[in-house]
């Protein structure tokens, strides 16, 4: 495996982590079940996507990257102060949106910035993209 590639995997399999780790801290606080299940079909297949990427990096013996902590913490802080504010579908809507906006962003600039990885690995962050643009696409109705 490349560095690019390498790279790019593990970039994200950690962006999966967060995203998945920041639907599963507001799915408690949806109210309406068509949102409920745009939430809940975008975790799948960041999770499958996730599985892919995760046995990519096994496949060679390299070790994945986890999300950063940091970041993660900040998110979680921001997610609770938000709904305990003001609770409800747009704010839920409002903060995942916020996620997907960062996590097209920096696949994006991830992909650009290691151009030597596999195209599968492209294939991979442009799934990925993709996902996040649908999921930010539907939940502009909550806003």
């Amino acid at each position: 495996m490349n560095k690019d590639t390498y790279e790019l995997l593990c970039e994200c399999n950690a962006g999966i982590k967060m995203a998945v780790s920041s639907i599963d801290d507001v799915l408690d606080s949806v109210e309406n079940d068509a949102l409920r299940k745009n939430l809940i079909s975008c975790k799948q297949t960041h999770q499958k996507l996730g599985s892919r990427t995760h046995a990519l990096l096994n496949a060679e013996g390299e070790p994945g990257k986890p999300a950063n902590p940091m970041a993660r913490a900040m998110s979680w802080v921001k997610t609770n102060t938000k709904l305990a504010m003001q609770p409800g579908d747009h704010t839920v809507a409002d903060l995942i949106v916020d996620g997907c906006n960062m996590g097209i962003k920096s696949l994006t600039r991830y992909r650009n910035q290691y151009p030597e990885a596999t195209e599968q690995a492209k294939a991979i962050a442009g799934e990925l993209i993709a996902s996040e643009e649908h999921l930010s696409s539907c939940l502009k109705h909550y806003l």
